[in-house]
């Protein structure tokens, strides 16, 4: 049923609950504007319910089931075993706890919460559909948060049987004997490990000559390293071209349609390539707001994208990362609000929730010295960490990238809990800190965290564990 077209008038309108839609309600309530928050599925957006939240929640259930191995040689002997009805039932009960969390606080903040389908119909209107009623409004300003959707491959669909995507993966009550990732960027690798652990025969498939394609060569030696540890399968160079009746039909990149063909057994393969920006589902053009060839929408640095129109997160370029999309939240929410703001991060981290994982923070050494910053570098072995000899896993660096002044611009880590630093070296790098103040900050021992410490004593030329 459409409601006619009359619409009614509201304040400020966020569309999409995620992290980047929630956190844009909950600043603007704040600041004293009405807010109307439309989800058309569950707030908390892809991250919480279907993406980091359940996978971070599996990769600690699979560490668990791994820690019997682990630590025989300490003198520990137990064993487990996996019951994946039991872990579902936990990551729904992890989710939902979450998601309740986020409800509360809206609730709390006075947003008001519609479930429907939000589109813009022309400059200033919107409708929202849910099930079969229309209505539509008025909103004085709208924060657009759509997300994004994952990419599909036409040669490989999802049948929701054998080829599935990441969020029915996690959600599996069987665990897969044999597990074909297509995808070798941080989706492929955190759940390739994942399911590596729990007991799954695992083989990514990565188009590109290794994994990782966004980080350094060195990172990516290490990150493949630990998958093959792991028993994981690399099927590098090659690209997924469809299915037959035993697994995924591969072929070699080197010679283009001629290249040699070979079959992967599987039996589930997740399509996991990565996402694309969702600017349709919200029909943000019609907004009067432009989309980038890329699929962006185009935004300036108060994310504003038409008169009255703001996008934020995956939506716009930049890392599809949901701190990303929390931190544009808050500039589009004060820009709306009348107050001065700008996006102009020097550094947005990227964590990997691998084994090992990998934490990258500002600028490489090569990008530093492409740059003209002519940087000095200095990697300090996770051997030479105390803490991390305690926890039986120092394979690893942790690397201090500096430029000529001595500032730092670069922070880099590949090895267990590396992820943790990340906060640390993204202040350092924002905040333009010195290799001096890295060096002459007392950091508690024994802990990861005075690794950073370490690598820039090494490079302030006084190294105190290594050489």
């Amino acid at each position: 049923m459409v409601v006619g077209e009359v619409a009614s008038p509201v304040d400020l309108m966020v569309i999409g609950g995620g992290p980047g839609g929630y956190a844009a309600a909950l600043h603007a309530a704040r600041l004293g504007r009405t807010v109307t928050l439309v989800e058309r599925n569950a707030v908390g957006g892809a991250c919480l319910n279907v993406g980091c939240i359940p996978s971070k929640t599996l990769i600690e259930v699979a560490n668990a089931h791994a820690l019997s191995q682990r630590v025989r040689s300490w003198g520990v002997d137990t064993s487990s075993r996996v019951d994946m009805a039991q872990v579902r039932s936990h990551l729904t009960e992890v989710v939902g706890d979450l998601t309740s969390g986020i409800s509360t606080l809206l609730t709390a903040a006075g947003v008001h919460l519609i479930t429907g389908h939000a589109r813009f119909t022309r400059p200033g209107r919107v409708s929202v559909e849910h099930d079969e009623t229309v209505e539509f409004y008025d909103p004085s300003d709208v924060i657009v948060a759509s997300g994004s959707r994952p990419i599909e491959l036409s040669n490989v669909p999802i049948d929701g049987d054998l080829v599935v995507g990441s969020a029915e993966l996690l959600f599996a009550e069987v665990l897969p004997q044999q597990l074909v990732l297509v995808g070798g960027g941080y989706i492929g690798i955190e759940l390739g490990c994942a399911f590596a652990k729990l007991g799954s025969e695992v083989t990514i498939v990565e188009a590109e000559h290794h994994v990782l394609p966004d980080f350094d060569a060195r990172t990516t030696r290490l990150v493949e390293r630990g998958l093959r540890r792991l028993g994981i399968g690399l099927c590098l160079g090659h690209r997924a071209v469809g299915t037959d009746e035993h697994g995924l039909v591969v072929q070699n990149v080197s010679n283009g349609e001629s290249g040699e063909r070979l079959t992967l057994p599987a039996d589930r393969i997740a399509v996991v390539v990565g996402r694309r920006p969702d600017a349709s589902s919200a029909a943000i053009d019609k907004s009067g707001a432009t989309i980038e060839p890329s699929g962006h929408v185009q935004v300036d640095v108060t994310r504003r994208a038409a008169d009255g129109v703001y996008a934020i997160g995956d939506l716009t370029a930049g890392p599809a990362l949901a701190h990303k999309a929390i931190a544009e939240a808050e500039v589009a929410a004060d820009t709306a609000c009348g107050r001065r703001a700008a996006f102009n991060p020097t550094t947005i981290p990227m964590v990997v929730f691998g084994d090992p994982q990998v934490m990258a923070v500002g600028l490489t050494s090569e990008k530093a010295a492409s740059a003209g910053l002519d940087p000095s570098v200095f990697r300090f072995p996770l051997g030479a960490s105390g803490r991390a000899r305690t926890m039986g896993d120092s394979e690893g660096t942790v690397t201090v990238v500096a430029d000529a002044a001595g500032t730092v611009v670069g922070i880099h880590a590949v090895g267990s809990h590396v992820a943790e630093l990340a906060g640390e070296a993204a202040l350092a790098v924002e905040m333009a800190a010195t290799v001096e103040d890295l060096a002459g900050t007392i950091h508690a021992h024994p802990t990861i965290g005075e690794s950073i410490m370490e690598a820039a004593l090494g490079l302030a030329g006084r190294p105190v564990h290594t050489r």
